[in-house]
């Protein structure tokens, strides 16, 4: 393992260690599950299938999976960095905003009762 103190910073470290393992296939099969492993070969595939021209609906049906799966995949390539839709969502979906909305709110007349079971 290589020594953290002989880098600049933690990122640095974390990429030259990842090139060992990539050359490492024993090394490889024994930190990812079989899960992981299926799921970088789709991935994979994916780009292989956009690279070739294929469309998003064809690729989807080739590897059973969604449109959306695949436009994400491509998003990753052109970002050069995978990023979870859980990780993407922190920055890049809309807030929802509380309390403002666009139709006018309907109030009960006072007086009736609602039922309460």
């Amino acid at each position: 393992m290589p020594n953290l103190g002989n880098y600049t910073s933690r990122k640095e470290w974390e990429a030259v260690y990842w090139d060992k393992i990539i050359k490492s296939e024993e090394l490889l099969q024994l930190l990812t599950t079989s899960y992981e492993r299926h799921k970088l070969v789709m991935r994979a595939a994916v780009i292989d299938g956009l690279s070739l021209g294929k469309s998003y609906r064809k690729i989807g049906e080739e590897l059973w999976i969604s449109p959306q799966t695949v436009s994400g995949i491509k998003k990753a390539a052109s970002e050069k960095i995978y990023r979870s839709y859980k990780e993407r969502s922190k920055k890049e979906r809309k807030k929802k905003v509380y309390g403002v909305s666009s139709q006018p709110t309907r109030r009960r007349p006072e007086g009736i009762p609602r039922r309460t079971k």
